[in-house]
């Protein structure tokens, strides 16, 4: 029989204390992990604790803990010595993403940890086969893909590499619903997975637009967030499909998709951005510009609204429409 895991029984690592590292720190604690959190960089390991304690305060603060968020961190610790993940069951790695340095990492924690320990990459496009090589237990190597912020968000993807043992990939899928995810389970491994794909698919189109003088970078937001932002927390493309009318995307389908973008250079929209060193709001410079008060009211109005769209999301779970009318009003 598979082994069953569960919070309590299964202390867990993450290896890389930036932005994304400390969420998913956040995120594990809030579940009731015990964590480990590994990195090398001293100054990353000063914040790392206080920055993971201000996430869960704001989860208790929004009633997503059953706990305060002191006593949720008395499962914590920051280290910068790999040998003290030696008990986890679990490690999740957060660096950079960069293949090379990836490898060297899994082989780092192989040779502390249990065989019986799953690795997790988090990685948002590099096949899991290629990071696979080399490894001395490939078969507990899998994708776990997260969503920033990863204490909030529903959306998990755990992705089976060449070797990857589907039983291992169940385990994480069944052991990420106490996380609070609705996970999808990615049974062949290809670059990118669903959502990157899908949105790459969409970026290509939506530069495609701009770029020929159909619409501007603003009329491109506007249309996509008003049509595809109204529907797409409640059903995803398949089940939008069927609640709106099969035949009419078909004969549409037939029309329009030879007309789509097909190319396989990077837009140059996006290439330039780049470029010049455009990071967005970070440094208040990308599709839009910002003064130092404007990129703050926006990330802080995205950090408020990942909340508020969470909640909506847990009111129509996947599967809302399979119940019965009497146990979807008793969940609302």
């Amino acid at each position: 029989m598979p082994e069953i895991l569960t919070p309590a029984r299964t202390p867990a690592a993450v290896i890389g204390l930036g932005l994304m590292g400390r969420s998913i720190s956040a995120c594990l604690l809030a579940a009731g992990h015990r964590v480990v959190g590994v990195e090398t960089s001293a100054s990353q390991r000063r914040i790392a604790a206080p920055r993971i304690g201000s996430l869960l305060r704001q989860m208790h603060r929004e009633g997503l803990l059953a706990c305060p968020a002191g006593d949720l961190m008395n499962g914590f610790r920051v280290t910068g010595n790999y040998e003290e993940a030696a008990e986890s069951r679990l490690v999740i790695e957060a660096v950079y993403e960069d293949p090379v340095s990836k490898r060297a990492l899994f082989s780092r924690v192989e040779s502390v940890v249990s065989p019986r320990t799953l690795i997790g990459c988090n990685t948002s496009a590099i096949p899991i086969s290629s990071l696979q090589e080399g490894a001395r237990h490939p078969q507990r190597i899998l994708g776990i893909h997260w969503a920033e912020p990863a204490h909030v968000t529903r959306f998990l993807e755990v992705i089976c590499g060449r070797q990857t043992s589907v039983a291992a990939a169940r385990r994480v899928v069944a052991l990420s619903r106490y996380w609070g995810k609705e996970p999808t389970l990615v049974r062949r491994d290809i670059r990118g997975f669903i959502t990157n794909r899908c949105f790459y698919a969409l970026l290509r189109e939506a530069m495609y637009l701009v770029e020929s003088g159909y619409a501007t970078v603003a009329d491109v937001d506007r249309s996509l967030r008003n049509d595809l932002g109204y529907w797409i927390t409640f059903a995803g493309p398949f089940r939008f499909l069927d609640l709106t009318g099969i035949p009419a995307y078909d004969a549409v389908a037939r029309d329009l998709f030879p007309e789509l973008a097909t190319t396989r250079e990077v837009p140059e929209l996006l290439a330039r951005l780049a470029r010049s060193g455009a990071r967005g709001t970070a440094n208040r410079r990308g599709f839009y510009r910002y003064t130092p008060k404007q990129a703050q009211s926006w990330e802080k109005l995205f950090h408020d609204f990942s909340y508020e769209v969470r909640a909506l999301a847990m009111r129509y779970p996947e599967d809302v429409g399979d119940r019965p009318a009497r146990r979807r009003k008793k969940r609302d």
